[in-house]
């Protein structure tokens, strides 16, 4: 193989002139995408005032420190829409690009909210539709980082329809099994509700951040009703009511801590070959003690997050939907350095914590992460409420979900393994890849008690229509 030779010389005036040239051209492109910022930099005491980061410094505190972050379509809508000269340049209202978080290569967005809002431009709105093929084409997880006045109206008739195919793209993402994360720093309503909807893991912050597809003027102009805005989207009720919310978040910078979190989380480079020394961290709390942890008696309650400490990797476990579905436990942990997605029970399966549980079961597929299950259930909640808020629906795609996934499963049944319980937390039938009962592990369609209890009343039932005593013994 040759080498090739060069002929250019830097010193000859034909490429000092041409270096030149290009250089001015380069300049030219960077004082626009500088007035970008510029502008966005007038709203800083609006946000300093709020206690909250500008948009460019969450992604500045999303991205791996000192790795590059290669943005991208920084001349989207320029002088076009709300570009109306050097000192109102807005970059389509949003910042996308390509970067590092927590050594995971990911897509970037953030609605720039310095700048009208983070109002939707159409070209803000192409600029999003193609960061989303990027992502789709080069399977790169998405973070999405989202404070939004919506649409700009004056634009409708170029946004509406083909807004819809930013969610269509979403969608879209969840079936190839990329991960999408969601930041929720303030207002995401109306129709851009959808976008923490559709995302898999959202995180928002308390107290400002807002998801709903109706405001109060709307509701009440629609359905006569007064609603405050926390109530009817803020982040505590979609953590806790609704459980749209995985995380909450105190703040920008937890936030964004959180979401660094998350990507970790999901082993998105494990199979990627590495030069890497895997560091592997013993729990912070002796697995020996996991027998102290555990009682025997099966009517005494314990908090299956203690099994959990003693069995991850220096302790560390990411707890999805904390306050949705509590009894329902669920998180992201690695053991002996691998990522690994845990389910537990602290108690009866109640219709929130089914819903949670297929979610997750369903998220850890996706990112192809194997199961633990540690199993301690007196089965699926009953009664009235329980009923009527789905139990039985809810409990299906459970069962559903533990059915199709395919990633390696682990059942350790720790104590009571009872009823359809049993089935939704991968019991012997849903085929584990290893399932390890400890002494105190009872299996059986119900309790003793209830059983018997059963009996005495199908017993006293049977009798009663006969017109025969019941021996009471």
């Amino acid at each position: 193989m040759s080498i090739l030779s060069s002929r250019v010389r830097p010193t000859d005036p034909e490429f000092v002139e041409n270096r030149t040239s290009m250089m001015a051209m380069v300049d030219e492109i960077r004082t626009l995408e500088d007035l970008v910022r510029a502008h966005g930099e007038r709203a800083r005491g609006k946000f300093v005032k709020r206690s909250q980061l500008m948009p460019r410094e969450r992604v500045q505190q999303l991205l791996d420190p000192g790795t590059p972050f290669v943005e991208l379509s920084t001349l989207a809508g320029t002088d076009m829409h709300d570009d109306t000269g050097d000192k109102a340049r807005a970059g389509g209202g949003n910042v996308v690009g390509i970067g590092f978080v927590s050594g995971v290569r990911c897509l970037v967005t953030a609605n720039d909210s310095a700048i009208k809002g983070g109002a939707i431009t159409p070209m803000g709105l192409r600029k999003t539709l193609r960061a989303q093929e990027v992502a789709l084409r080069e399977r790169l997880p998405v973070v999405s980082m989202v404070e939004s006045a919506g649409a700009n109206l004056l634009y409708q008739s170029e946004i509406f329809v083909d807004g819809g195919k930013v969610f269509a793209n979403m969608a879209r993402l969840s079936a190839a099994g990329i991960p999408q994360i969601t930041v929720v720093h303030g207002s995401s309503t109306a129709g851009g509700a959808y976008m923490p909807g559709l995302s898999d893991y959202v995180i928002a912050v308390d107290e400002r951040a807002k998801i709903f597809l109706a405001g109060p003027p709307l509701v009440k102009a629609a359905l006569g009703q007064d609603a405050e805005e926390e109530t009817l989207g803020g982040a505590q009720m979609h953590a806790e009511v609704s459980g749209t919310v995985e995380y909450l978040a105190e703040d920008d910078v937890h936030a964004i801590h959180m979401a660094r979190e998350v990507v970790a989380a999901l082993g998105w480079n494990d199979d990627v070959p590495t030069t890497r020394t895997l560091q592997v961290r013993p729990p912070r709390h002796d697995t020996d003690e996991l027998c102290g942890v555990v009682p025997t008696d099966p009517k005494r309650p314990y908090d299956v997050r203690e099994v959990i400490a003693r069995l991850v990797d220096d302790s560390r476990f990411l707890e999805f939907k904390a306050r949705y579905g509590s009894n329902t436990v669920c998180g992201h942990a690695r053991i002996d350095g691998r990522a690994v997605g845990l389910l537990g029970n602290n108690g009866p399966i109640f219709p929130q914590g089914s819903v949670k549980a297929a979610q997750f079961i369903q998220l850890c597929q996706q990112s192809n992460t194997p199961l633990v299950f540690l199993m301690n259930t007196t089965g699926y909640m009953v009664g009235e409420t329980a009923e009527q808020n789905g139990a039985v629906k809810h409990g299906a795609k459970m069962i559903q979900a533990v059915a199709n996934t395919t990633v390696p499963k682990i059942t350790i049944v720790l104590g009571g393994a009872y009823g359809a319980g049993n089935y939704g937390m991968c019991g012997r039938a849903y085929d584990p890849d290893f399932i390890f009962s400890w002494p105190t592990a009872k299996v059986a369609v119900m309790g003793g008690d209830q059983a018997a209890t059963v009996m005495k009343m199908i017993t006293r039932a049977k009798f009663a229509r006969r017109g025969m005593p019941v021996m009471e013994e």
